[in-house]
């Protein structure tokens, strides 16, 4: 899943690197910002900052993955995000850490809720 949404991200396509968010008003994102809810509102701030015309937006790569089962139907992924830049040697422009609640749904896994710190 995560392999999947770097993928995505480092191809430019931000809507296949949501394709793993749930399709939802009650999906919930805590960063730096604050709380945002919604998907539709999650994929606006990602349209704000890292897809933003003239923004950098670097390769994206995860690291230490450990996903812990909460039953049979929710998991807990914990990591670490890397942004780096592959024409610079693979140099880190920002790294932090991450947990996502994830939910099994008809169409799949999907995030209902990503807590991410740089």
């Amino acid at each position: 899943m995560l392999q999947a949404s770097s993928a995505s991200w480092n191809g430019g396509d931000l809507d296949g690197f949501l394709d793993d968010y749930w399709r939802s008003d009650e999906l919930t994102f805590s960063g730096a910002d604050g709380v945002t809810r919604g998907w539709d509102q999650v994929r606006d701030r990602y349209l704000r900052t890292y897809w933003a015309p003239g923004a950098s937006r670097d390769s994206l790569r995860f690291q230490e993955v450990e996903v812990t089962p909460l039953g049979s139907e929710h998991a807990l992924a914990l990591g670490r995000f890397v942004l780096y830049r592959p024409q610079e040697g693979d140099s880190v422009t920002a790294s932090g850490y991450f947990s996502l609640v994830l939910r099994r749904t008809p169409e799949g896994w999907r995030i209902i809720h990503d807590h991410t710190s740089s």
